[in-house]
């Protein structure tokens, strides 16, 4: 399970540190694509199998589905690690999460989150004001 928040610069090649305490779960090669909310998700293999599965029921007569999976895959890129621990971000999946130098890595259950910190400051932000009521409307999920 994923989990915390880390903080790292991408660097001018566009390499990203990913800790030590993500490396481990997320494995040698992971995948990365665009993330909802304008951050990047990681998935590790055996995450991403489980989503492609979930994903071939979507209904391809529904045009939102259609345009999800196209939008998902066509963006997804397999990820390795380097001997330092560092992915290259595309350039297309950086000016998605406008990715420029300081980046924010969260853990959220079975995936990772890449988020510009700006974005992540923004986001975080607006949610805590929110969590009382976002909380209590999940209380009907049984949480």
């Amino acid at each position: 399970m994923f989990m915390g928040e880390f903080r790292h610069n991408l660097d001018a090649k566009g390499r990203l540190i990913i800790p030590a305490k993500f490396r481990e779960q997320l494995g040698a090669d992971f995948i990365l694509t665009r993330g909802m909310d304008g951050c990047l998700f990681g998935y590790p293999q055996s995450e991403w199998a489980k989503l492609q599965e979930k994903l071939q029921t979507l209904p391809l007569t529904q045009k939102n589905a259609r345009t999800f999976i196209r939008l998902l895959y066509s963006a997804a890129t397999e990820c390795e690690l380097d001997k330092q621990g560092r992915i290259n971000v595309p350039k297309p999946l950086m000016a998605h999460a406008g990715l420029a130098k300081a980046c924010v890595l969260v853990g959220v259950a079975n995936r990772i989150e890449i988020w510009s910190a700006e974005r992540w400051e923004q986001f975080a932000t607006d949610a805590e004001s929110d969590f009382d009521d976002i909380s209590e409307n999940l209380m009907d999920f049984g949480l």
